[in-house]
């Protein structure tokens, strides 16, 4: 026997709890991804993003190790730089455009494997194996010129810049194969899938490098016809040029040269700025947020272990309501705010470790650039007694792309060699510049305006108060600490109207605000319908309806913020009240696990932890679980929990209207006392006469 009044409820209420478990599960996969940040990520995404960054430019110079001969014969008193080219054997060359024919092969598979074209069970054997192949073969042409081509009798023996661009060739394609074997290994192995999870301005890198390196040979050879040039001594002046460092040793002389030069480097220097802002962007977002997880959690977990042997002043048990902890007398809410402040200040310093950490990495890069470079500069020009203190005076002004033009490379290993070198340095050098701007030029700014608020430009806080805020920030709080400043809660609980927030509104300006307006209205004039008719439970759900939509848009104007918009504890508490829970009471807290327990793990992974009950998930604003731990800036978290929330209620209205249709419900509206008869037919006539404004009907009975 079927009940068609039950039908719809019992079908809703199977929807409602699958939609739950996919939620839990999925927070369950981003939980996980955030705990181990640095595990298989660099196989996942850097290592496929490095190959689509170096395998093209291990491309290029495998077309320069083909365009020219590999061997030059030196006259009497001549130089390298000025010997004539001796013909390659044909099996060399054709056997070197074997060696390009499957890179580019390689290339292509891999280009049409991140535009998602192909297949990653295709592409990447293909990738790898055509790497390989090119390499070992550059490697066999490496070795059978140097030592089975001999030149002619009396007469010195040297090696053309052709030779050491195979070097690099083979020594890059071996390389980035290696890479991609270990990127197939892991999704061997089931740790991410077997397609690549990549942007898309991480899959157009590769692209732009592409277009990039074509560009730099096409210019290198239209220039090389004009200034009748050697091309590969074109290719290193179409180097120096577009990364803007000028060294002066080769520039145009004919007209047309010059001429051409206008759009050429503009266009140049605007193509590679691309290049190197998509790899900026990669290095200090990609990287930044993994490192910064990594970090958070390190710190949290060792903070965890402190309080949970008995060590620290904050109790990680959770209290029922109306019960003190022993010792401080402090309820659940107190508790749960020094829980909340304890995390911002993990928060802080786990940041600003990272952002030190990151400049280490980025300036000790930079210095490996220099010194290295160096090094092989001074035996590179040793032709020309350089010292190794000129060396670094060269590489350091090359580096900084002035190009003052007193020491000039001449030797054929040397040119090419500062190609790749400069290719590699000039974004390192720029990744270094922004992680300075986070750290260095920051407290010399901060500086500069501490002095300047001393000096010529006081505030409107007294010496002594700057002073004592100047030591409590030196010593993090230690002396003269200040007590935490809360705000109010947004939305209905403040009257802010902060112009900064109003400009950061990008939810689509004025059409959105009167779209959230109508419908706070709408709920507004609902909720007074339904307390006129007596129906206490609709009035009380178009209220929170009224709340949900208004902190939504309030919430959304603060997605853009920057830096991102971080909120208090009364603001969190103020936010969790609406999507159902309550700080008050301990129903869906817990103490936080310390990480490095492997079965906790194990049970976190399997879903069979302790931390669940029948009323969801238990957590705690330093485990796991808390909103301050996920890579989602807390904005975009709470508009998505806001927004279902809003959608669970929206249903839950729904299947009361349905029940009520149906005559399930035989609870009716109470009517209204006569005490407030009169009372009620004002708010009946101010409701009328708004709906009368919005063009509506009313629609109270």
């Amino acid at each position: 026997m079927n009940d068609p009044g039950l039908d719809a409820p019992i079908h809703d209420g199977a929807e409602a709890v699958e939609h739950e478990h996919a939620e839990e599960e999925e927070a369950e996969a981003e939980n996980q991804a955030y705990l181990n940040p640095s595990r298989w990520w660099f196989a996942e995404t850097a290592f496929p993003l490095l190959a689509g960054t170096f395998g093209p430019m291990a491309t290029a110079f495998n077309v320069c190790a083909l365009v020219e001969n590999w061997r030059v014969s030196i006259p009497l008193d001549g130089t390298e730089e000025h010997g004539d080219d001796v013909k390659d054997p044909k099996w060399l060359v054709a056997i070197n455009a074997v060696s390009l024919i499957f890179a580019l092969v390689a290339n292509m598979s891999l280009l049409l494997n991140m535009a998602r074209r192909l297949s990653f069970t295709i592409a990447q054997p293909i990738t790898i194996v055509g790497w390989y192949v090119s390499s070992f073969i550059l490697m066999g042409l490496v070795a059978a010129a140097t030592y089975d081509l001999p030149l002619p009798q009396g007469e010195d023996r040297a090696l053309g810049q052709a030779y050491y661009y195979a070097i690099m060739a083979a020594a890059l394609y071996f390389i980035i194969a290696s890479l991609m074997v270990f990127t197939v290994f892991g999704a061997i192995k089931g740790h991410y899938a077997k397609e690549f999870q990549l942007s898309m301005s991480q899959r157009t890198l590769m692209l732009q490098t592409i277009f990039y390196m074509v560009y730099l040979l096409g210019g290198a050879a239209v220039f090389a016809r004009i200034e009748s040039w050697k091309f590969l001594d074109a290719v290193y002046w179409a180097d120096f040029t577009l990364l803007t460092v000028g060294i002066g040793d080769y520039a145009p002389m004919t007209h047309l040269g010059r001429g051409l030069l206008f759009p050429y480097a503009i266009l140049g220097i605007i193509i590679l700025g691309l290049v190197i802002g998509s790899i900026r962007s990669l290095v200090l977002e990609r990287g930044k947020n993994k490192l910064s997880a990594r970090m958070l959690e390190k710190k949290r977990s060792r903070v965890v272990r402190r309080l949970t042997k008995g060590n620290g002043k904050i109790k990680l048990t959770p209290l029922s309501r109306g019960q003190h902890a022993p010792g401080s007398g402090k309820t659940e809410r107190e508790r749960r705010e020094a829980e909340f402040n304890l995390m911002r200040e993990i928060q802080q310093k786990a940041e600003q470790r990272r952002r030190y950490t990151d400049l280490v990495i980025s300036g000790t890069t930079w210095m490996a650039l220099w010194f290295i470079g160096a090094a092989i500069f001074e035996q590179a020009e040793r032709n020309q007694s350089w010292t190794y203190f000129g060396s670094l005076y060269f590489a350091y002004t090359s580096l900084l792309t002035i190009g003052y033009g007193d020491y000039r490379l001449m030797s054929n290993s040397g040119k090419p060699f500062f190609v790749f070198w400069s290719l590699l340095a000039v974004p390192a050098l720029t990744i270094l510049i922004s992680n300075m701007g986070d750290t260095v030029v920051k407290g010399l700014r901060d500086a500069t305006i501490h002095l300047g608020e001393f000096t010529v430009l006081p505030g409107d806080a007294s010496t002594k108060q700057r002073f004592e805020h100047i030591i409590a920030k030196a010593t993090g709080g230690k002396i003269f600490a200040k007590g935490p400043i809360f705000e109010k809660p947004p939305g209905v609980l403040s009257e802010k109207t902060n112009d900064d927030e109003e400009k950061h509104d990008t939810a689509g300006g004025k059409p959105a605000d009167f779209l959230a307006d109508e419908e706070e209205e709408d709920e507004l004039l609902e909720a007074k319908e339904a307390r006129i008719r007596g129906d206490k439970l609709e009035e009380d759900i178009h209220y929170l309806h009224y709340l949900l939509v208004k902190e939504i848009r309030n919430v959304t104007k603060q997605l853009s913020q920057s830096p991102p918009k971080q909120y208090t504890y009364d603001e969190w508490a103020w936010f969790l009240r609406l999507m159902g829970e309550d700080e008050d009471a301990s129903t869906s807290h817990r103490a936080p696990p310390a990480e490095g327990d492997p079965a906790e793990e194990t049970k976190l992974q399997q879903g069979t932890t302790d931390d669940r009950n029948n009323d969801g998930a238990k957590w705690s604003w330093v485990g796991h679980r808390s909103p301050l731990m996920g890579e989602v800036e807390e904005a975009e978290w709470v508009l998505e929990r806001l927004s279902a929330a809003l959608e669970a209620r929206l249903k839950e209205q729904n299947r009361i209207q349905r029940r009520r249709e149906d005559g399930s419900s035989s609870e009716d509206a109470a009517p209204p006392s006569r005490e407030s008869s009169k009372t009620l037919d004002v708010e009946q006539a101010e409701v009328a006469k708004d709906r009368e404004k919005k063009g509506q009907g009313s629609k109270i009975e």
